[in-house]
């Protein structure tokens, strides 16, 4: 499936992985496939790979501190993150995607909070009642979730954990995404940078992303009631 370039309000904010090829073509593809979704292990693998691509796209943007290390033969200059982002996700279907930004920033702290959208509303409502988040003051926050539909989950929880600290810098990380999501949280959160594999056509009366890939909760730890 071709990649979708809508016009967006901020683009230099928005960075779309998935619009030139690489292998995370190739991962999200196997996330979108019903065949391929029917093992939850190989679901939750590629959505780790996916973080492992998107923490190298977003660790271009930090801050490096040159280090000398000593070595058997010698030693060697080398460049060194200055401090490891807060890598913060929403329960459950986020876990999956932490995992891959924490195989590489593996030195962060981690934030985790539970939001939950309201069933039965006109309007699509979010309801937040779990935060852990070490201080987030002057910090590199790394705010990771698979599906960025509406957006209003991942603004409140951003506000949320703002109780936490002020950070200095945010990049927000999905895997898929809507227009309208993607233009709700670059108007809500305009510090932020905006980092997709891909962002579909649009969303449905349910408030879900199509053609999208399902629900990425359950496809990695199974149906719940």
């Amino acid at each position: 499936m071709e990649t979708l370039k809508p016009s967006l309000s901020h683009p230099e904010r928005v960075h779309v992985v998935c619009a030139e090829p690489s292998i995370a073509n190739h991962f999200l593809a196997e996330l979108r496939d019903v065949d391929v979704q029917r093992d939850s292990l190989r679901f939750r693998r590629n959505l780790q790979r996916l973080g492992e691509i998107i923490a190298l796209k977003i660790s271009s943007q930090l801050s490096y501190t040159e280090k000398t290390v000593t070595t058997p033969l010698g030693q060697s200059v080398s460049k060194q993150l200055h401090d490891f982002p807060v890598l913060a996700t929403v329960l459950r279907a986020g876990l999956p995607f932490h995992q891959g930004f924490l195989n590489y920033f593996d030195q962060s702290p981690s934030a985790f909070a539970a939001a939950y959208r309201i069933e039965g509303t006109a309007q699509v409502r979010v309801q937040v009642d779990y935060l852990s988040a070490p201080s987030l003051d002057e910090r590199v926050l790394i705010l990771a979730d698979p599906m960025l539909a509406s957006g209003k989950s991942l603004v409140q929880t951003y506000r949320a954990m703002l109780r936490f600290g002020q950070p200095r810098q945010v990049h927000i990380a999905a895997v898929i995404a809507s227009p309208e999501g993607v233009e709700y949280v670059t108007r809500e959160i305009p510090e932020a940078t905006l980092w997709v594999a891909a962002i579909d056509e649009k969303l449905n009366e349910q408030a879900y992303i199509v053609p999208g890939l399902g629900d990425a909760g359950d496809l990695s730890y199974g149906s719940k009631l």
